[in-house]
């Protein structure tokens, strides 16, 4: 159940909840800080069990936006948003109505791409509200993200096995990917161009048959043996939590870096981890290629622009395993020193985002 003590708890501005009974649309938007900027995070759509869970769900992943923008020099806050549906019952009203919710938001929240959304409904929402990003290219947005995120998280492999190994080259290392969906596939294919070798996983016949088509080197394994394969990395690209006190003592690998959100099923995990000897890149810092990529639809969208930022995940993955040894704590407790640092140094000049009347959109030119 949602108390203002809870979101007092875990630092949350506000969390609003949404409502239309003309297309079924129940949604959750989760507004956790805007010390930096306004709160900028994907919308996800579920067929969350209950709502608790929806709720549960969107106050981790807002709080984790937070600590993505911050730690990745953006002047944007956290925010995310959940809708409960199944993803067949997708439709353009629904996305709409949502979009309506957004704008009454007055620019407080801006919304993207995420999981079992795409640049089709983005563009619904695009329909009633600017605060969107993600939009098409054909109308002046950056399109799908996938592949940006995907680039950042190859980044961040680059600098575990530079950390790990001494040299940042992957040919000949094993990565085990867990999900091959959008952005699981698209590292498959960087990490093979690299000429790493590759096992995988997934529960989707789709996803699993485009690997196949796509990288058929790869070597497709169980979903429960992905954890124990003898590998060098283990990249987690599906939902989060898969790494918690049953797969821990499974792990062969030397270093844990994919995709997915809040991989750590409690943050007393990353401890674990470093008392193994596994070397764990912080998952919000090499999975936010995707928000740097939209991000720079605000002073205008370009691929080599976005790339270059993009590109910025391996020496600040690196920064964050020095500070991590420095003090002698886990990696997703440095990660968390850097970017609240940062929202502390900027709260001390800033007072919280209050829509569009007194401030700029990130990148917007003042007149």
């Amino acid at each position: 159940m949602l108390t203002l003590e809870k979101m007092y708890s875990m630092g949350h501005e506000e969390v609003i909840f949404v409502q239309d009974k003309s297309c079924g649309l129940k949604a959750i938007i989760g507004i956790h800080d805007t010390t930096l900027g306004p709160a900028l995070g994907g919308t996800r759509l579920w067929p969350y069990a209950s709502e608790e869970d929806a709720l549960v769900d969107v106050l981790r992943l807002s709080r984790g936006m937070t600590y993505k923008n911050a730690i990745s020099g953006l002047n944007l806050g956290g925010g995310k948003a959940v809708i409960i549906a199944d993803p067949k019952d997708k439709n353009e009203a629904l996305f709409r109505s949502f979009g309506r919710f957004i704008e009454s938001l007055n620019g407080r929240y801006i919304t993207a791409e995420d999981v079992n959304t795409s640049v089709d409904d983005i563009e619904h929402i695009f329909t009633e509200t600017n605060y969107v990003t993600g939009v098409a290219q054909a109308n002046g947005g950056s399109g799908n993200p996938s592949p940006y995120t995907a680039l950042g998280v190859f980044r961040g492999i680059e600098a575990s096995v530079t950390k790990a190994f001494g040299k940042r080259d992957l040919k000949g290392k094993t990565i085990a990917i867990q999900g091959v969906g959008s952005v699981g596939f698209e590292l498959a294919k960087l990490l093979h161009e690299a000429g790493a070798t590759i096992v995988y996983t997934d529960v989707n016949e789709r996803n699993i048959q485009r690997m196949k088509e796509g990288v058929p080197s790869a070597k497709f394994v169980a979903p429960n043996e992905i954890f124990s394969v003898a590998c060098d990395v283990y990249a987690p690209c599906a939902l989060g939590a898969s790494v918690n006190d049953e797969t821990i003592p499974q792990l062969k690998a030397k270093i844990v870096c994919g995709a997915a959100n809040n991989q750590l099923k409690e943050d007393r995990h990353g401890l674990i981890l470093k008392e193994k000897g596994i070397l764990y890149a912080p998952d919000y810092l090499v999975n936010a290629g995707g928000v740097m990529n939209v991000s720079i639809e605000f002073e205008g969208w370009a691929d080599s622009k976005s790339r270059r930022m993009v590109d910025t995940i391996y020496d600040k993955t690196l920064e964050v395993f020095k500070i991590a040894e420095a003090q002698n704590i886990p990696v997703n407790k440095a990660a968390d020193v850097m970017a609240e640092n940062r929202i502390t140094a900027m709260r001390q000049i800033k007072t919280s985002y209050l829509g569009k009347v007194s401030h700029r959109m990130p990148g917007q030119k003042r007149r």
